[in-house]
């Protein structure tokens, strides 16, 4: 199995080809550079399935993707005993990949889900997060952690717990999370991510001493399940959030950094009540001739399939319709912006059995509208 999938990968690399593999709704246009399986459950008999994708770009190029690996069945963090978070690095724009590597394993009865990171580009630190549990004591209660790498992902520091700076001690008891996927850095250096309080509503989260110690803005956000955060081009802040039960995207923008919030529905995009990956892609103050935003998810009002990428150029206030990266079951998804200035896209596949990594061009995702440039400096 493994040798057929080297093999087709190879195929395509060689020759740019409309469709991968034996599977026949994957369809694999001109411009989509790569496409590999990076977690399978029936590669390892003694996991039954990897879930929550989350994927950066470090410093130095390097491609990190992280995820659940769920051993004894595929129950989320209150319902498992034995979940550890692993990744992968790619030093080459995701055409090879490293071994899976388990950096998060606590012993059994204590678990780690949801993955997210952040990569400092002032520090070159990389910080992920995950939700912490243990079962055997403290059944039902969340803690959130962060871990830290110095070297792009080759070599991670001990758990430190942040519950107590990002959330209220009333809290303890109550259903909370940071959402996986990734956070962001703002361009005055600050970074900033997500934490969901399902009975209190979602608060922004951040630091302004690279990690050093962490705020937490105390305005609660509704709607708001699963949510990314990028900031505009004016500096003001942008809430992208599920919103269950409603068949779109909800948004929430601040123009005090996070004091308070301005909440509008998003019916350009439809969502099924799943998490979803929004990035910036290119900022006019980086030099570049325009700015645009990234956004994937799940493209329905009902059911987690059709996987595509859609495009704004005037930060978020419309959207192209897209373009489907795959049309069948699709879930949680995490983008980055890649070395080379491609697009990799990192989801769940087909009832969490694959966890698809894509990497394609701007010039592909427009129909050859637009073309990545570096800019000039």
């Amino acid at each position: 199995m493994l040798l057929l999938k080297k093999t087709f990968t190879i195929i395509y690399l060689l020759m740019v080809t409309t469709l991968f593999g034996q599977n026949k709704n994957f369809q694999i246009a001109d411009g989509v550079i790569n496409y590999l399986d990076l977690f399978n459950s029936s590669d390892n008999p003694n996991v039954s399935c990897y879930r929550i994708p989350a994927m950066a770009t470090a410093a130095n190029g390097d491609l990190i993707v992280a995820i659940d690996e769920r051993v004894p069945s595929c129950d989320d963090l209150k319902w498992s005993k034995d979940i550890n978070i692993v990744i992968r690095r790619s030093s080459d724009n995701g055409k090879t990949w490293s071994p899976i590597e388990k950096i998060v394993d606590f012993p059994l009865g204590k678990s780690a889900s949801d993955p997210s990171m952040i990569v400092d580009n002032i520090t070159k630190e990389i910080f992920l997060f995950y939700n912490f549990m243990d079962l055997d004591n403290e059944k039902d209660v969340y803690y959130l952690h962060v871990i830290k790498s110095k070297d792009n992902g080759k070599t991670w520091s001990q758990p430190e717990d942040i519950t107590p700076q990002i959330t209220k001690q009333e809290w303890h008891n109550d259903f909370k999370f940071i959402t996986s996927g990734r956070g962001i850095q703002t361009r005055s250096g600050a970074l900033l991510h997500c934490m969901v309080n399902l009975n209190n509503g979602l608060r922004v989260f951040g630091s302004n001493d690279h990690g050093k110690t962490w705020f937490f803005r105390d305005t609660p956000l509704f709607p708001a399940d699963e949510s990314k955060i990028v900031e505009l081009a004016d500096g003001s802040w942008m809430v992208n959030s599920r919103s269950n039960n409603t068949g779109i995207r909800h948004i929430h923008m601040s123009q005090d950094e996070g004091k308070s919030w301005k909440t509008i529905e998003e019916p350009l995009l439809i969502d099924p009540g799943c998490n979803a990956s929004i990035i910036r892609f290119t900022a006019k103050a980086d030099g570049y001739n325009k700015n645009r935003l990234l956004f994937s998810n799940a493209k329905s009002d009902k059911d987690r399939v059709n996987m595509t990428v859609r495009i704004s150029y005037d930060e978020g206030k419309t959207w192209s319709e897209g373009k489907t990266i795959y049309e069948g079951d699709s879930a949680y998804s995490s983008m980055t912006i890649m070395d080379n200035g491609d697009i990799g896209l990192f989801f769940e596949k087909d009832d969490h059995t694959e966890n698809a990594f894509v990497s394609f061009s701007l010039n592909w995702l427009t129909d050859g509208k637009d073309t990545y440039k570096k800019p000039n400096k």
